[in-house]
């Protein structure tokens, strides 16, 4: 569920307030899918459709060599067809191969998002991912060498609950707050800046 833009500036504003109380720059990406993920329902309707010749072969049914690789080839359309449908295909696609697509996006934004490139390597990213329930923080070293993971971690197993509840602006408020805290408290405000922008960005 992509946020509307009065639920942007609330995100936009809880980001402004936090960096008035902070030396680290935080940038918030909102991806509706990490990706198309058209190669699974191919490979799922293909492997079906080379199994017909087997269930064939427990059935009454008998077909010659030419009706069988015509329904092989309609089972494998059909399929496709039905295993596109955005829900089911989410579910076909091994959570493994989703956090991994979701990650290697996360990465890329905070590149893309020129966060290597802040004061003190202050920058930290909050990646959120819809269809995946994925949630990431990235933080450069000028964080990472005091918060550990396993501090960001608690603050985004709580950020996946609401993003599985349909709650990702309150996820993210909660999210920012959270890890204001821990900002504030290793990286307080020494200077007044705004390297980066502080709206969500939103891919779609």
């Amino acid at each position: 569920m992509i946020l509307n833009e009065e639920q942007q500036k609330e995100i936009s504003s809880a980001i402004s307030d936090l960096e008035n109380e902070t030396d680290a720059e935080l940038v918030t990406v909102l991806a509706k899918q990490a990706d198309n993920y058209y190669y699974i329902p191919t490979l799922w309707a293909a492997l079906i459709a080379l199994l017909i010749p087997i269930i064939i072969k427990f059935t009454p049914l008998w077909l010659s060599g030419n009706d069988l690789l015509l329904l092989q080839w309609l089972a494998f359309i059909l399929l496709v067809l039905v295993f596109r449908i955005q829900s089911l295909m989410m579910m076909l696609v091994p959570k493994s191969v989703k956090y991994w697509r979701a990650s290697n996006l996360a990465c890329r934004q905070f590149l893309e998002n020129n966060l290597q490139h802040t004061k003190n390597e202050m920058g930290v990213l909050i990646f959120v991912s819809e269809a995946e329930h994925y949630v990431e923080i990235i933080a450069d070293k000028g964080i990472s060498q005091y918060v550990s993971n396993e501090q960001w971690q608690e603050i985004i197993n709580e950020f996946i609950k609401q993003v599985k509840a349909g709650k990702t602006k309150e996820g993210f408020i909660n999210c920012i707050q959270a890890s204001g805290e821990l900002l504030k408290k290793y990286a307080p405000a020494t200077e007044q800046k705004n390297e980066l922008a502080n709206h969500l960005i939103i891919l779609k």
